[in-house]
């Protein structure tokens, strides 16, 4: 079968022959691969720079998960066993979710990691409540732009965006965002008006998907005075921006903060098992019933030469055809 391979880690996938992958277990199901999309996760668990990555892998298919059909025709959603960026894949039975007609399928497969980055950080690290104020660092993205729907479909008050798009960010009221903040501005302008917000409008939950200097910002703009603060509940899923910060003990110690993850590893079984029985479920709907907007640029597999380089930077995720 036809696949995109890579021989030695950080080099470019080839379309390449390979042979057909075998169930080998009963928690594994055979797919006929339809739709795989190209996520950060998946360069950087083929560069060997994930800190998921196989390090001695020398040869494999890339993709993580995808949408396809199975045997008895039933279009679904999983995660590979192994990759999936193929004509056939073997997927986990249980991280398996079936996909609604109404859905098509390259929407279907750029879904499901947004809402990985997305519902799992609001509902499980940070237990958004209704009618609180959301941050969420880094909008303008695929991920981002889902996490303002969500965030706002969770019963959010007031929903806070920075990013660097301008022409991005104009858009993203449209998606639910009530305050936008350029990350354009020098950082004394942005931590000011931060301030200004927070001192009306605490701050209760933050999404960040940059860390890096932005977050220093916004965790700066959050240091108390010594008077009582709002709880913050901070947390990291992405580091577009850099992966280390400089945090002062003095904004630990001056207000109520929360810092936290959400990524491979730091799930449990349990909220993986929500993920695909319940959220997934919901949030295919959802995109069914046109109640979840968002965009995607599709290519044909045999183009993943020319393509895996690409950098889709107008909040799409590229999905590849097969």
């Amino acid at each position: 079968m036809k696949a995109a391979i890579i021989y030695q880690a950080g080099e470019i996938p080839q379309y390449a022959e390979i042979p057909e992958p075998v169930v080998q277990h009963d928690h594994e199901i055979l797919v006929q691969v339809k739709a795989v999309s190209i996520k950060n996760l998946d360069k950087l668990k083929a560069s060997g720079k994930h800190y998921s990555s196989e390090k001695t892998a020398k040869i494999q298919i890339v993709g993580t998960d995808g949408v396809g059909t199975l045997p008895n025709g039933q279009r679904v959603y999983g995660v590979g066993t192994s990759g999936t960026m193929a004509e056939q894949a073997t997927f986990l039975k249980e991280w398996s979710s079936p996909v609604p007609d109404g859905l098509d399928d390259a929407t279907a497969a750029a879904m499901p990691n947004a809402a990985m980055g997305s519902a799992l950080a609001l509902r499980f690290r940070a237990g958004l409540q209704p009618g609180e104020t959301v941050l969420i660092n880094g909008a303008t993205g695929f991920t981002g732009k889902m996490a303002i729907q969500l965030a706002k479909y969770y019963g959010a008050g007031k929903i806070i965006v920075t990013g660097r798009n301008e022409e991005i960010l104009k858009t993203l009221p449209a998606l639910g965002a009530d305050q936008i903040i350029s990350l354009n501005q020098d950082d004394v302008s942005f931590v000011d008006q931060l301030k200004k917000i927070h001192a009306i409008t605490p701050i209760n939950v933050v999404i960040d998907y940059l860390w890096g200097h932005s977050a220093e910002l916004i965790l700066s703009s959050l240091k108390g005075n010594g008077t009582f603060s709002a709880r913050t509940r901070y947390v990291s899923i992405g580091s577009m921006s850099g992966d280390t910060i400089n945090l002062s003990s003095q904004i630990l110690r001056s207000i109520d903060l929360q810092l936290s993850g959400s990524g491979l590893g730091s799930w449990t079984k349990e909220e993986v098992g929500l993920l695909f029985q319940e959220i997934l479920p919901e949030m295919f709907r959802l995109a069914a019933n046109q109640q979840l907007k968002m965009e995607v640029t599709t290519v044909p597999i045999h183009d993943i030469e020319k393509v895996w380089g690409s950098k889709i930077t107008d909040g799409k995720r590229l999905v590849v055809i097969i």
